[in-house]
């Protein structure tokens, strides 16, 4: 496949590079330096009716052979929007409306679809955020890889067979026969994109979009998906669009960057200018509200009384087959952690290491098979139990304490007037809410179905909308007309309606943007201050946790192998696995200006 001629991208400065590579451009396939991508003076319109009227405004930018440029923004500056119309998956009602996509210096703006399914796969190739809606869950894995090799080569069965198996190798997934027949549901999330990341590289295309690949991934399974991603690039002299809200995946990742603000392009230049020395406003003001490891320590009130105390909490599932004995899965084993009124303590681990699964137990959303989850009962005098040392695996045992309910063994029915107390907010707020009911109407059916009169409870919506920072206007809207850190906000209010003593953040702000995100954390500690709340914070991202937790509770298969005051975990972790998990942080060394 020769690449067209076109002008030159430039390779960037010679430095230190992304995840201990060079920040030079490889030169991979040959030394044509030509670019791969050309954006020119690209304008995309919205539909009539919307907040603008272009999604994408005379944007220009280029992607060199070799080169990976991140496209970075809020949600909404038309950074998928132009991920897809290179692709060819703008919908009609998302019209080009001016410039120009060059392709290897082949114009592919309004290229015909049969051009288009030809270029797909061969020459360009896109990885979605999450593979499980992209990967078709009627077909196992290696008949998807198969697919593509069906589609666009003449190789024979067997040959795509071995290819297939080769790819998979590549990607480094174990046991590549297995991998081949599974279905999709049966990998984990980085399998999963694995997979993804197989189908599109299979044929060596030259230009790789990489949309959003790792935003649901933990620390650990993220750093390993980056980094193979950047060897195949480097190994198949790939030039990557890499698209991403997270600005630590930028450092450790980038070349250059691109920086979208509403359609329009409004910086650009190497990953050190941008994120060391931003020009634009809008740059520093996204450069500015990066979460960072930075430690979370505040005088704390050691006699606080304790509002909820978890004692060797176990939740065993049964794998059964049809075939064969049914296996027994741990997803939580002996677990024992407290928390006070006014902290908040956090949950880290990697996906699988039991973190919701103890969230859902201590909501009862899911029955614990053994041990104890105590709510306390409210008090004002002082707790008799000591605060937990740092570097142990779990809280000191409490003297007695008047006054507890033992919520894993109680009944349905002894559970509901105690549920009132205890409230979650989860991770997804598009399916949090229900499309087909008002804002008003979500947040009064908890309080009404407790028995407060439905005006009262109206007129304590309207100021918990305020305490959330949003228009009381709100009200009679519904949930699709809100961005997501809106829908966030108002999931937050929708749990404070009842007045719970425990607010649980199940992943609450890993699916919004860094902007967003930190208006909501900024959010959750103004609400856990002025409330005198107890929270259960639930997140994979340690930067996250550095800035809102005042203990940690650190979980791996299962187990808590690490408890204590935040600030001494995250400044002297004890146990291998912590240490491990704190050295995955993507960005974690990388000094951002603003």
């Amino acid at each position: 496949m020769n690449a067209a001629t076109g002008p030159s991208a430039g390779p960037p400065q010679a430095g230190p590079g992304p995840l201990g590579g060079p920040d030079g451009v490889p030169a991979g396939r040959g030394a044509d330096t030509s670019p791969i991508l050309q954006v020119e003076d690209l304008s995309i319109a919205l539909p009539s009716g919307g907040d603008r009227a272009t999604a994408v405004r005379h944007v220009s930018f280029s992607v060199g052979r070799g080169e990976i440029v991140c496209l970075v923004g809020e949600s909404g500056s038309g950074k998928s929007v132009i991920a897809q119309g290179v692709m060819g998956l703008l919908p009609r009602q998302l019209p080009v409306t001016a410039g120009r996509i060059l392709l290897q210096g082949e114009d592919i703006t309004h290229a015909p679809l049969s051009r288009l399914r030809e270029l797909r796969a061969t020459r360009m190739s896109m990885i979605f955020q999450e593979p499980m809606t992209a990967l078709n869950p009627v077909m196992t894995c290696g008949d998807q890889i198969d697919e593509v090799l069906a589609e666009h080569t003449r190789l024979s069965p067997a040959e795509r067979r071995a290819k297939v198996r080769a790819i998979i190798e590549e990607v480094l997934l174990p046991d590549p026969d297995r991998m081949m027949a599974s279905y999709p549901h049966q990998l984990s999330g980085g399998q999963r994109q694995r997979i993804m990341i197989a189908m599109a590289l299979v044929l060596e295309p030259v230009l790789l979009i990489a949309d959003e690949p790792t935003t649901a991934l933990d620390v650990t399974t993220q750093k390993q998906v980056l980094e193979l991603m950047l060897q195949l690039q480097r190994r198949h002299g790939t030039g990557v669009l890499f698209i991403t809200h997270d600005f630590g995946v930028v450092a450790e990742l980038a070349h250059r960057v691109a920086v979208l603000r509403l359609g329009d392009l409004v910086e650009v230049g190497s990953k050190h200018d941008v994120l060391q020395r931003p020009q634009h406003a809008y740059t520093k003001m996204l450069i500015g509200a990066v979460p960072t490891l930075r430690l979370h320590e505040r005088p704390l009130d050691a006699q606080a009384p304790v509002v909820l105390a978890v004692r060797g909490l176990e939740k065993t599932y049964l794998d059964k087959s049809w075939f064969g004995k049914a296996r027994s899965v741990h997803a939580a084993q002996d677990v024992h952690f407290e928390i006070r009124r006014g902290q908040t303590l956090g949950i880290v681990g990697e996906s699988g290491s039991g973190k919701s699964t103890v969230a859902r137990c201590v909501v009862r959303l899911i029955d614990p098979t053994g041990g104890e989850v105590r709510l306390y009962a409210p008090r004002s005098g002082p707790a008799a139990r000591p605060a937990p040392q740092g570097g142990s695996t779990g809280p000191a045992e409490p003297d007695p304490v008047e006054g507890y309910d033992e919520i894993a063994k109680l009944s349905a029915r002894a559970l509901r007037p105690l549920r009132r107390r205890v409230q979650i907010v989860f991770q997804d707020p598009y399916r949090s809410l229900n499309p087909r009911r008002t804002i008003a109407e979500a947040m009064i059916e908890g309080p009404v179905n407790y028995g407060m009169a439905r005006a009262q409870a109206l007129d304590k919506a309207r100021d918990l909308l305020q305490l959330v920072r949003m228009d009381a206007s709100a009200m009679d809207r519904y949930p699709h007309q809100f961005s997501g850190g809106q829908r966030q906000r108002l999931c937050i209010a929708r749990a404070l309606m009842m007045d719970p003593e425990l607010l649980v953040a199940d992943e609450a702000v890993s699916a919004l943007d860094v902007s967003v995100q930190a208006q909501v954390l900024q959010l959750f500690e103004e609400i856990r201050a002025r409330l005198n709340l107890a929270m259960l914070f639930i997140t994979h991202d340690l930067r996250v946790a550095s800035q809102v937790c005042d203990f940690l509770a650190v979980m791996s298969k299962g187990q808590v192998v690490e408890y204590g005051p935040a600030h001494q975990v995250f400044s002297a972790p004890r146990h291998d696995y912590t240490r491990a998990l704190f050295a995955a942080a993507p960005g974690k060394d990388f000094a951002f200006g603003a």
